[in-house]
């Protein structure tokens, strides 16, 4: 009998995550029997201190926010990929003992276009300038050949996103969040913004849209995706892009690729309950 493994999700609040959902169902899917996934409440100041009571049984952890950016002074070594955006959501505890920080977001959002037929687009628009918004850019700086026009509703927003597309190397030009509805016309639109907030332009949804990729996953649908749809426009959800890191998550921690989909029905099954 193989020895115990744990792993779990950290952030604050979490109460709300589905993430223990999703790694129990990958568990149970690849005949992992022996491991545990939870999930507990930790901010920032209490981060240095529970990674120091956690032993060798440990395999890895998921974090979400405020603590993806808060772990990197904490960890032995971060990939290219999580020092492009500096946010970790993913650690991994190595035989020898080293912290290792990884970001699955990106290629997460990348493999959620790609399962809907997304390879590349020549030109995108982003809605919002938070955290997934950086995350978006660099999943873009992999499939857009052309410009990312980011709606913005700050000054110092807009700022913040075009210093992010010099570091990435995609082309970034800022518009005012009064013309977001302009958005709706680009080949692929990344919704990046808090629930509620992107409402307003369901009504602007033009007559055939492209690809929307809204990264909230609840409520589902969201007015803007129900609408997208509705005009027979190509939905990406929140859901996806949670299964799809979520699976690269797995695999970096027990070695092992789970299948998506037994995973993705833990998740909506979950969703449908609450």
């Amino acid at each position: 009998m193989p020895a115990p493994r744990r792993a779990a999700v950290l952030g604050s609040p979490i109460a709300h995550s589905l993430s223990p959902v999703l790694h129990r169902a990958a568990y149970a899917q690849l005949g992992l029997e022996g491991w545990r996934y939870d999930r507990f409440e930790i901010d920032e100041a209490a981060l240095p201190g529970f990674l120091g009571t956690l032993g060798p049984e440990w395999a890895g952890l998921s974090l979400t926010m405020p603590l993806k950016r808060a772990v990197i002074p904490l960890l032995d070594e971060i990939s290219a990929t999580a020092a492009s955006v500096e946010a970790v959501n993913t650690v991994v505890f190595t035989e020898d003992g080293r912290r290792v920080g990884d970001n699955t977001d990106i290629p997460g959002m990348i493999a959620a276009l790609r399962e809907h037929g997304i390879e590349q687009v020549d030109s995108a628009a982003i809605l919002g300038a938070g955290a997934t918004a950086s995350s978006a850019l660099a999943a873009l700086a992999r499939i857009c050949t052309g410009e990312v026009l980011v709606y913005v509703r700050s000054a110092a927003r807009a700022a913040e996103m075009r210093q992010w597309g010099e570091r990435l190397d995609v082309e970034v030009r800022t518009a005012d969040w009064a013309d977001a509805a302009e958005a709706l016309r680009a080949p692929l639109v990344i919704a990046t913004t808090p629930t509620g907030t992107t409402d307003a332009l369901a009504a602007a949804v033009p007559e055939r849209p492209a690809t929307l990729f809204d990264v909230l996953y609840e409520p589902w649908p969201t007015e803007l995706a129900a609408r997208w749809s509705m005009f027979g426009g190509a939905v990406v959800s929140g859901l996806d892009l949670l299964v799809h890191q979520a699976v690269l998550q797995v695999e970096q921690m027990t070695g092992r690729v789970p299948a998506l989909e037994a995973m993705r029905k833990a998740g909506e099954h979950a969703l449908d309950a609450r």
